[in-house]
């Protein structure tokens, strides 16, 4: 695994440009043939259409403390690998602006069996929701926007 993780950059937050989350979820099937793990779940967050408001979403704009979202993030990892005994948990968040469909935050989890990898990622995705000092705005259509935190 320690050869894969090199491959991957560390878990935080990163300008849309930065990296490319359907591209990192592409590699991971390499990093875990060794057959260590026995189980890979991920989550791939992408802009809704339609906020919980009803309202239809002309994008979503993502903005980052990341002084402390970064130790934030890798410490949800740590903490999360460390409680399910797993193999390697990594959540990366994109910032920027985003429209409907694009993708904006990749948590991933791997482990022995899928009876610690299924609630090691609900827990991240829970956690990551609402410690890291990110902040996000949903833009409508017409021509209102609301501010958006820990929405679960």
């Amino acid at each position: 695994m320690a050869a894969g993780q090199k491959v991957l950059p560390p878990p935080g937050v990163y300008g849309r440009d930065e990296i490319d989350l359907w591209e990192m979820l592409s590699r991971m099937q390499g990093m875990f043939s060794g057959g260590s793990s026995g189980a890979l779940v991920s989550f791939l967050g992408i802009v809704k259409s339609v906020g919980s408001n009803g309202k239809r979403v002309e994008h979503l704009e993502i903005e980052a403390y990341e002084k402390q979202a970064n130790p934030t993030i890798q410490r949800i990892c740590e903490e999360t690998k460390e409680k399910f005994g797993l193999e390697f948990v990594g959540i990366w968040h994109l910032k920027g602006r985003f429209r409907a469909g694009e993708p904006l935050v990749l948590v991933v989890v791997a482990g022995k069996s899928r009876k610690e990898v299924f609630p090691a990622l609900e827990e991240a995705v829970v956690r990551y929701k609402t410690e890291p000092a990110l902040f996000k705005k949903e833009a409508y259509d017409d021509g209102t926007y609301a501010w958006l935190h820990g929405e679960r």
